[in-house]
């Protein structure tokens, strides 16, 4: 199998559903697996997918944090006012209290992460195609 097929098929972690109840905080289709949803646990622990070109909005965790360990295929974070990073498997991206930021697929391969995310997100407009192609145009 290919890259992108051991991330479609969810070779890891199972790949979810259709992250149909947050998907009006995406660009593209995104999938979700909970893998904690313990109530006795404050954080929340999720395989998060996305095909090639999806992303999600600008966001900000209040009170918490989020922490992502990349598991497949190619990707992007970056936090306001910084450049983009380019993310592939064992990279971990921890984003603290209060700092705006987007992450998602390339636009050519599908991206799983599990997110490790604690606190209430604020989500916030969109990521543009202009923003998003200035991206992976190194801009």
């Amino acid at each position: 199998m290919t890259e992108n097929e051991n991330v479609q098929a969810g070779i890891i972690f199972p790949r979810g559903a259709k992250n149909d109840a947050y998907a009006q905080y995406f660009v593209g289709q995104s999938y979700l697996q909970s893998l904690v949803a313990d109530p006795a646990v404050n954080v929340g622990v999720g395989n998060v997918t996305f095909e090639p070109g999806c992303r999600n909005n600008w966001h900000i965790h209040h009170g918490g944090y989020q922490i992502l360990l990349v598991t497949g295929g190619e990707g992007w974070y970056q936090e306001a006012g910084q450049a983009a990073q380019h993310l592939v498997p064992g990279d971990v991206v921890v984003t603290h209290d209060g700092v705006k930021h987007w992450h998602g697929a390339t636009k050519d391969s599908w991206f799983s992460h599990i997110a490790i995310t604690a606190g209430t997100p604020e989500w916030l407009e969109p990521v543009t195609d202009e923003q998003y192609a200035a991206v992976a145009e190194g801009k």
